[in-house]
């Protein structure tokens, strides 16, 4: 890997780090070292720094904020790409908007709602990048990305970059064609909002916040929502009529604000959050029957 970080380092292409902790780049504050961490100051810094990496053919995987996401221990083989604020543009055009994939969610819905724009209310507490949200179709408040998202703008593991509709995205229930049919990174993607009241605009999205601090434990670390819905079954629900509110393993404690919050109440490891998971699986699965699936995305060594 030396010879990949050398090459990197000597683009001036943005931060390239090596073994940097991903602890320091997810919400939930755990994970192990990524190999090498690059964050680019461009889009076109973020094509020439895939090229070097398809060259050396070179696992690579990107991140956001870091909300959804559970890095093992262990760390990470290959690059880390982390969308930031080099790749956090914004362009209004009447009711149309394109963004950056490195823009934060939060801030985009709050600086648009300013605007008198309406359709981005949902957004107003979810912790994560614009490109991270249109990678898993993140929701809440009975909207979700796929509601806006006109076109996103891709690049692919081999490349190349390609704008994909909102059809072409597949989008269902927190998922799209980028998590397993395509992989790719969500560079740009362009929303198709309304003209509203912007009092209203800003009334809806204050009472989504209220709403996300009165419910859910963002005074701790932690990853978003750990489980999917198994529709007609609400997650949190389950867990909490199951009794295991406030369960703990190590440093990792299930929240007992939302039973599908998983926090990291101190030292918390992902070998902790883990085990937290299949205790959680096991016992729902024992009194309900009900198959759990986790929504965050687990990832790292074994």
């Amino acid at each position: 890997m030396d010879s990949i970080l050398k090459e990197l380092q000597g683009l001036n292409i943005g931060k390239v780090m090596q073994n940097e902790p991903m602890s320091s780049h997810t919400t939930i504050k755990i994970g192990g070292p990524a190999e090498i961490f690059l964050e680019p100051s461009s889009v076109e810094n973020l094509k020439k720094a895939m090229e070097i990496i398809n060259r050396f053919q070179v696992n690579w995987r990107a991140i956001g904020r870091g909300s959804n996401l559970l890095v093992s221990d262990k760390g990470i083989d290959g690059v880390v790409i982390k969308l930031g604020s080099g790749i956090s543009h914004l362009d209004v055009s009447n009711e149309e908007i394109a963004v950056g994939g490195g823009h934060s969610l939060v801030a985009l819905s709050t600086l648009i709602s300013k605007k008198g724009l309406s359709g981005l209310e949902f957004a107003s507490g979810i912790p994560g990048s614009v490109g991270g949200a249109v990678y898993m179709n993140a929701g809440a408040h009975g909207s979700d990305i796929s509601k806006i998202l006109t076109k996103a703008y891709i690049l692919f593991e081999d490349g190349t970059m390609e704008w994909l509709t909102n059809e072409q995205m597949e989008f269902s229930y927190r998922t799209s064609i980028l998590q397993k049919k395509r992989p790719g990174i969500v560079v740009e993607a362009v929303f198709q909002l309304k003209q509203g009241d912007k009092e209203s605009i800003v009334a809806q999205m204050l009472k989504n916040k209220e709403y996300r601090k009165e419910t859910q434990p963002w005074n701790f670390p932690c990853a978003g929502s750990i489980f999917r819905n198994p529709l007609p079954h609400y997650a949190g629900r389950l867990i909490e009529q199951a009794g295991l509110k406030g369960y703990r393993i190590g440093g990792a404690e299930i929240s007992e604000m939302h039973g599908n919050f998983i926090v990291n109440a101190g030292n918390g490891t992902a070998a902790d959050v883990l085990a937290l998971i299949e205790h959680v699986k096991e016992t729902i699965y024992k009194l309900y029957h009900v198959t759990m699936e986790t929504e965050v995305e687990i990832i790292g060594r074994k």
